[in-house]
This record gives structure tokens, sequence and C-alpha cells, in this order.
């Protein structure tokens, strides 16, 4: 069965492979005549859908970010955040903002625009679930372009560097200024490496996954499959590169000095957690709610903003 495209009306009625011949051409030629304002509202859609997310998901990223660099339990991450204070429960809040917003809306317009352009290019031999596993694992790699906001995001969560970053703007300012554009690039080998595969697990199950919910019949029922769907898939997805993004934020949390190999960050973490599994994969649980309730919003709310727009 052809992987399902982001469009709503595919995800829910998906096309056997054999489909893909002259009925396929059509369907891609009217996507490629598509006026340039409908195909935006792909991006538009993701970035509001990512919007929503952040400003709902933000406190708990934050119990989840102290777990992964420190290892502590989540008790001893709220009480940090406790120690801070309200005032800088939100620190930290515009870097995920602008780069979710922006990497939401490249994952979901990119895949569409890329998915295009394959299927009308590509010849007819090929499969469809190839040309799309390479359009979502394109749109992943192009994601990782943003990998800055991540890494100051990191920064500002970090309380070990309160003292000496302020705010988004002066931590850019800083790295630009201090170490250079490379600096603000630190951990983009794992980001690489959790964007593109995720991608094509993503788009390629959530269609499936969707077509073995009970059948919805009204617009709210539609709302809690999609929401059910998107949770479950970034639930899962979310465990399985745990590890990735533990490597991520403690290449990230550095400051200067030599970019060590992703593969030598992660057996510093694993001897310092004592080569214990569950050390490592300490704040999975959190992170599986979290990824649960954020990718539920975004897909829920992303196919929403299809129907209304």
């Amino acid at each position: 069965m052809a992987v399902s495209s982001m469009d709503p009306e595919s995800v829910r009625t998906s096309q056997p492979q054999d489909s893909l011949g002259k009925g396929g051409a059509l369907l891609t030629a009217r996507r490629m005549e598509a006026p340039v304002g409908h195909r935006g509202k792909h991006y538009a859609c993701g970035s509001i859908a990512a919007f929503t997310n952040i400003l709902v998901t933000f406190p708990i990223q934050k119990v989840l970010f102290r777990q992964q660099l420190h290892g502590v339990l989540a008790r001893e991450a709220l009480r940090q955040l406790q120690h801070d204070g309200m005032r800088n429960l939100y620190r930290g809040l515009l870097p995920p903002l602008l780069q979710k917003t922006t990497t939401v809306a490249i994952m979901f317009g990119l895949y569409e625009d890329f998915s295009r352009v394959l299927l009308n290019q590509v010849p007819s031999g090929i499969p469809e679930l190839l040309t799309r596993s390479f359009a979502a694992a394109m749109a992943g790699m192009a994601e990782a372009a943003l990998t800055p906001f991540e890494r100051v995001q990191t920064l500002l969560q970090d309380h070990r560097h309160h003292g000496r970053f302020h705010n988004t703007a002066h931590t850019f300012r800083t790295l630009l200024s201090e170490y250079g554009v490379k600096e603000c690039y630190r951990g983009l080998v794992p980001v690489l490496i959790r964007n593109g595969p995720s991608n094509v697990l993503f788009f390629g199950l959530r269609g499936p996954i969707k077509e073995q919910l009970p059948v919805a019949s009204s617009r709210p029922g539609h709302l809690v499959n999609d929401f059910v769907c998107g949770g479950l898939l970034g639930a899962a997805l979310g465990i399985m590169f745990y590890p990735l993004n533990v490597v991520k934020s403690r290449a990230q949390s550095q400051v200067g000095g030599a970019f060590r190999p992703c593969g030598e960050v992660f057996m510093t973490v694993w001897r310092e957690r004592g080569g214990s599994v569950a050390l490592l994969f300490r704040g999975a649980h959190l992170n599986y709610h979290r990824s649960l309730l954020s990718w539920g919003i975004i897909n829920a709310t992303y196919e929403l903003l299809l129907k209304v727009f």
C-alpha cells in the first residue's frame, strides 16, 4: 500500500501501489498545477500547529531537559525549576518557538513539495513508498539547518549558563562574536541522524495507523483520530531516538573547545551513568508523555487547519 501523503483526503483514503498508473499521473499533474497559495498552506498550518504546541508543553520540556542533561529524577528537576522561580519558567521560550514553528512548517511543507516534484519526475517503475520516504528524509535533513535554535535553547535552559547568557539575542551574539558560526552548529550530527529516519517513519506510518482507528463521521471524531495517530507516533519515535537527544543535549551544553564526535559524547554519558540503560533513558517516561501530547496537538491542529483553510 502506498504511503499516505499529508493531504487529509489522501490520509483517509490510501491507494494501492497499482493505482499509481494513469490515475496517479493525473493526480500528480493536478498537484503540480496547484496554485502557490494552496501549496503554501501546508507551511502555514504546520507553523501554527507548532506554535500552539510549544506554548502548552514548554514547561514539561524544561523538566525533561534537566533530566537528559544531568540524569536526575523528575522531582529533582522540578525542584531546580522551583528554585529558579516563575520568572525563569519560560526562559528560553523564544528559540524553540522560532525553531519549532519553522521546522514543523518545513517538515510538512517540504514533504509535500518534494513528494510532488519527485512523483512527477521519477520513473513510473519506482515504488511510491520509496519516493515518499526519500522526500521525507530530505525534508528532515533540511530542518537541521535550524540547529542553532536548538543550540541556544539548550544554553538558556541549562542553569549553569544563567549568569552568562541573558536571552536569545544575547546568546546568539555571544556565540557568533566569540566563537563564530560553527559554534552555533555544535550537536549537528545527532540532529541529522535523528531527523531523517524519524521523518521517514512519521510520514510512512501516519496513514496506516489512522486507517486502523475507528472511522470518524464528524469533525470532533476526526480531531480525536488525528490526535491519537500523531500522539502515538510521536511518543514511539521519541523513545526510539531518545539516546540521540541525550547526546545532543550533552554536546550542546558545552561552549567552546573541541568538537567531540557523536560516539565519544555517547560513551562519556554512558560511563558517567555507570553503563546503565535505565539511567541513559532517565526522563524517557516524561519524554513519552510530552511527545504524546506534543505530536497529538501538532497533528490534530495541522489537520484541522487544513480543513479550515
